[in-house]
């Protein structure tokens, strides 16, 4: 879950919002991951103890419901995943100067490779792992090389000099938004770990996946706010790689290649793998061949890149979309909470009840904003 959420939109927003908020942006950072712990303390809560997959949870509350959830998540996952393929291609090329489109296709051959392999699941696990360990020791480095204002940020976090809901939004939108709400409860189902029994270890995991997101995007803060205080100029055409080659040079700029790439793979897998776990259970074929199914959807991610470029307008309604899929998702799990054809006698505590409320509310409100901002954006 935590590496499907690190990908180069993470990479890039984290940059951005930086330059706009300087210091600022730890009062978003802290608002941001306590809003994703109560999402995913919910969701994953609930996918364990009911034992199905978000879209049969969605059926069983509402008929259809589970199908419009699935179309929004598929369609969601496979526009973003064009945008990780890129950043997969860019990667190399900061990396080791391959043309972008040959890094994107050689990229997605690693990752098409990691479905072929008998034991899949194992596979994807460990690479998610090493590269994610790979990624915040990078990270690291980098924000200690800028020497951020590390008081001011202290100060900050907790009494901003501004303070950006979009922002907050936005972080929320690409840490457990779309297909990334469920990639975790979904894993863990595939792994066997469902249950009462096993909630111990799911909200463990949950706040885990959320802490190593907050881990990185807060060294990333730091390292980007060290930049800005020292008056550099980033480049706008590519915030975060400009970022490391103006932290340590040449050598900054390969190691951002490394994080990018790392970032971007790991999320083209748990996109494609996330966004098929919800049609498996349609269909006896969809449920035998979903590792193909998981394949051709890499595959069509990567020619669309190839030969159309990233889709600008596409992704613009996409992230409209994907803004939507968590009010909706969380609202409808938390419903499952309450029905014992689905939880049966376990009683879900109160307190996340209220605070998922809460999410819903906020994400709902804000995702209707994004709605009116973007759709004329993609119809100028």
């Amino acid at each position: 879950m935590a590496t499907s959420a690190i990908g180069p939109g993470f990479l890039t927003q984290t940059t951005v919002f930086t330059q706009q908020l300087a210091a600022s942006f730890a009062f978003v950072i802290l608002i941001s991951l306590l809003l994703d712990i109560v999402a995913q303390l919910n969701v994953w809560r609930i996918i364990a103890v009911s034992g199905l997959r978000g879209q049969e949870i969605a059926n069983k509350v509402l008929p259809g419901l589970g199908v419009v959830l699935a179309v929004m998540i598929v369609i969601g996952g496979l526009a973003f995943n064009i945008g990780n393929v890129a950043g997969a291609g860019l990667g190399l090329n900061a990396m080791l100067g391959l043309d972008p489109i040959v890094g994107a296709v050689i990229s997605a051959l690693f990752a098409i490779f990691i479905f072929v392999i008998k034991e899949a699941g194992k596979a994807m696990d460990k690479v998610a792992q090493a590269a994610g360990g790979v990624m915040i020791l990078l990270m690291m480095f980098v924000a200690i090389k800028t020497s951020p204002p590390v008081g001011d940020a202290i100060v900050n976090t907790f009494a901003p000099e501004q303070i950006s809901w979009f922002a907050i939004v936005t972080l929320v939108g690409g840490t457990v938004g779309g297909y990334i709400t469920f990639a975790g409860g979904h894993r863990l189902l595939d792994a066997g770990i469902k249950g009462v029994e096993y909630l111990p270890e799911v909200t463990k995991s949950s706040v885990m996946g959320i802490v190593v997101t907050g881990i990185m995007r807060i060294a990333l803060f730091l390292a980007v706010l060290g930049v800005v205080t020292q008056g550099l100029a980033i480049d706008p055409a590519n915030p975060p790689a400009s970022v490391f080659q103006l932290a340590a040079g040449d050598i900054g700029f390969r190691m951002f290649g490394v994080i990018m790439w790392a970032a971007a793979i790991t999320s083209v897998v748990g996109a494609a793998y996330t966004s098929v776990s919800f049609i498996r259970s349609f269909h006896p074929s969809i449920e035998k061949y979903h590792n193909w199914i998981i394949i051709a959807f890499i595959v069509v991610s990567t020619i669309t890149f190839v030969f159309v470029g990233k889709p600008v307008n596409v992704l613009l309604l996409v992230g409209a979309l994907n803004a939507l899929i968590l009010p909706v998702a969380l609202g409808t799990l938390l419903v499952a909470a309450y029905k014992k054809e689905i939880v049966g006698s376990y009683k879900h505590p109160l307190w996340l009840t209220i605070t998922g409320v809460l999410v819903v509310i906020i994400m709902s409100i804000m995702s209707v904003i994004t709605l009116i901002q973007q759709l004329p954006q993609l119809f100028a």
